[in-house]
């Protein structure tokens, strides 16, 4: 089991949570220790994309029962489980991905288990049609999502029922759909905020994704630079970005993406990474090529290694796009810059060709460097191991089989995180008896 973090104690006086002193806290002269409460819900979903709402349907599918829902209390005898979300609207990450990326560029969206993707027009919004087509499947199984949610800390109560706190604050105006004791539909309940809450729970699903921690490289000269530094997260329009010279840095899909989009707006583009990106036909994704990819990611996990993306162990897909993108110029590939400087970047003599400018003039660089899994919340429980990991057997946490991590590692990607929702569950259920 997880070792116990210092102050996992869950007291009322800090947290906001009105039931009263710390489980576990010792008595005082004023009476005996009081009685362990008992768990709010049996599971807390933290986060509510692909990997999560899959969780939540694979805990409907089962028997749980959402929070708030008809039915939802723990003395109906059946399991309970609560759906956390840190956005204000459904949609996952895919509401805050760039208005230039239509659905005609986007890989590999896969449907929601229990649910059909509807045709979109190739030249819609991609952040529309996710997010339209999250909020429907929501409404339809009926999850309670309640949001805008943020997680601050998740700690080990102890005790005989080996419970875990959520810490969380709601924000103003936090919705939630109840169909509770309404005899005439669901409606949506607006509850006050901000407001501190702690959840008491006997596990925790977690799929906080990795959109909240967009990873920035520490580069010589980086500070210096009197320009824009962007991390292509936060690239909503590329029209923002209309008549600038712009290095885009980072050989995954988003650099591409990026690149392609700003052709027809940007004065220039610079593409630069740390290594020749790795291009593969079309032809040879094949099940078999995902499948040893996944593997791959799996076995890194699963030794308690910080794990690689799918994409970065696929390579990029060589499509009529990108093809096009070299042909003309646009994905020309430079090395990584030895420094940057006030007004651009500069390569060291000989590590470009001599017909190649050694420096480049830039108003903006845009970081499409990647991101890293969002479980800072979790660190009260001490889960990473020397390795700078998790320990992994599959979703489950190895040294705690209360903790489920889905959309994580191998489950990183949008079908993966659908098979990480029932395998989570499978595990759930086993640990908890139910």
């Amino acid at each position: 089991m997880a070792r116990r973090a210092r102050g996992s104690g869950v007291s009322g006086a800090t947290t906001g949570d009105p039931t009263g002193p710390a489980v576990g806290e010792a008595g005082t002269d004023a009476g005996p220790t009081p009685r362990p409460l008992p768990p709010d819900v049996d599971v807390v979903v933290i986060g509510a994309g692909q990997a999560g709402l899959s969780a939540a349907f694979h805990l409907r599918r089962v028997g749980f029962v959402p929070h708030g829902g008809a039915g939802g209390s723990r003395s109906a005898g059946r399991g309970t489980f609560v759906v956390l979300d840190a956005d204000a609207a459904p949609g996952g990450a895919w509401q805050h991905r760039a208005a230039g990326l239509t659905m005609a560029h986007v890989h590999g969206v896969h449907e929601l288990p229990g649910s059909v993707l509807p045709d979109a027009d190739p030249d819609a919004l991609a952040r529309d049609v996710i997010s339209t087509y999250f909020a429907a499947y929501e409404a339809e199984h009926a999850l309670h999502v309640r949001r805008p949610v943020h997680v601050r800390a998740v700690r080990d109560v102890g005790g005989p029922d080996r419970l875990l706190a959520v810490e969380t604050v709601e924000s103003s105006g936090v919705a939630v759909r109840t169909d509770a004791g309404v005899d005439d539909g669901p409606r949506r309940r607006i509850d006050p905020g901000p407001r501190a809450r702690t959840w008491r729970t006997r596990a925790v699903v977690n799929a906080t994704g990795t959109w909240n921690k967009p990873f920035w490289p520490a580069y010589p000269g980086r500070s210096t630079f009197r320009g824009r530094q962007l991390h292509s997260r936060d690239v909503h329009d590329v029209a923002d970005l209309a008549g600038e010279r712009v290095i885009v840095v980072g050989g995954g899909t988003s650099a591409v993406q990026l690149l392609l989009a700003l052709a027809d707006v940007a004065a220039r583009t610079t593409w630069v990474t740390r290594r020749e990106p790795r291009w593969i036909d079309d032809a040879a994704l094949t099940p078999e090529l995902g499948r040893e990819a996944v593997a791959r990611v799996a076995e890194r996990t699963a030794a308690g290694l910080p794990p690689e993306s799918v994409v970065s162990v696929t390579g990029l897909p060589l499509t009529d796009a990108y093809r096009a993108g070299i042909a003309s110029g646009v994905l020309a590939r430079r090395p990584m810059f030895a420094r940057l400087v006030p007004r651009g970047a500069r390569w060291e003599v000989g590590s470009v060709p001599d017909d190649v400018p050694v420096y480049v003039r830039a108003d903006t660089i845009v970081w499409a460097t990647g991101f890293r899994s969002a479980l800072d919340h979790l660190a009260p429980l001490r889960l990473r191991g020397p390795g700078g990991g998790i320990v992994m057997d599959g979703t489950q946490v190895a040294a705690d089989p209360r903790l489920q991590l889905v959309g994580y590692g191998p489950s990183a990607s949008t079908i993966g995180a659908n098979r990480a929702g029932r395998e989570a569950v499978r595990n759930l259920r086993r640990a908890l008896g139910l």
